[in-house]
């Protein structure tokens, strides 16, 4: 217990607590679209469900922490004039992942853009229960994946880094627990919002599939496939959502 009151141990755990939120964030705009489609009986329930199976799949992760530093070992290997690549198992979850985001988000988007209103007389559910949890264990699995790895770099060479790395997985999904029925009801609100969150899905999507080719090795026209510095990605989407503030008050002035 001492070992975690040191300020190595507490300064690793707010660190990486913080990190757990904002790598949960899009995590948490997905359910919020996705839960919109079911009744109401049913939004908190998914919401809760899928919360948990997030967490759940963290620790999972972690005590299973072995079986995943055991697929970076090679699958396949591809080697011909154009493309150069060696397959592993991380690689085939974060890319299969990223399909299915970029998939998911540009469906959503179609349907919200393209898709004739509902009738009134029509149900606006869209979704059975089951179907939208699936849906969310779907997206949970290459989340926490591409978290756990994350954490595991940040956490190496820390003393009980994993009791570290559970505490803040507990605490991050609490936090998000409590701030996703504001969150849901906001993005409800404001349906420009929601193409923007599925539009940084999208963005994510494509970093997911970059950095599964990155770990592959991948050598495509002579040209090695590197990564995506997420610092860049959470800035663009910083930025995007600022704008989008700015564009939601100077409309709510001008209907006053």
């Amino acid at each position: 217990m001492e070992h975690l009151l040191t300020s190595e141990a507490i300064s690793a755990l707010l660190t990486l607590t913080f990190l757990e939120i904002v790598l949960g964030i899009d995590n948490l705009i997905f359910i919020s679209i996705i839960t919109q489609k079911l009744s109401e009986q049913h939004q908190k329930l998914a919401t809760n469900i899928g919360l948990f199976l997030a967490m759940v799949l963290r620790i999972v992760l972690l005590f299973g922490i072995s079986v995943v530093i055991q697929m970076q070992s090679s699958w396949l290997t591809i080697n011909t004039s154009w493309l150069k690549t060696n397959i592993n198992g991380q690689a085939v979850i974060l890319i299969l992942g990223g399909l299915f985001l970029l998939y998911k988000s540009t469906h959503e988007i179609f349907e919200k853009v393209e898709a004739e209103a509902t009738p009134e007389n029509e149900s606006p559910i869209k979704l059975s229960l089951s179907k939208a949890i699936i849906q969310i264990t779907l997206l949970n699995i290459v989340f926490s994946f591409d978290s756990i790895l994350t954490a595991v770099g940040m956490t190496n060479g820390v003393p009980n880094a994993m009791t570290i790395m559970v505490i803040a997985i507990v605490v991050s999904v609490g936090i998000m627990m409590i701030f996703v029925k504001p969150v849901s009801a906001f993005i409800e609100k404001h349906p420009s919002l929601q193409i923007l969150g599925l539009s940084f899905l999208i963005l994510i999507g494509f970093m997911l599939i970059t950095e599964g080719a990155h770990l592959s090795e991948t050598v495509l026209f002579n040209k090695e496939v590197g990564t995506i510095p997420k610092g860049y990605l959470y800035f663009a989407i910083s930025f995007s959502l600022g704008i989008e503030f700015l564009n939601m008050k100077l409309k709510s002035r001008k209907k006053n």
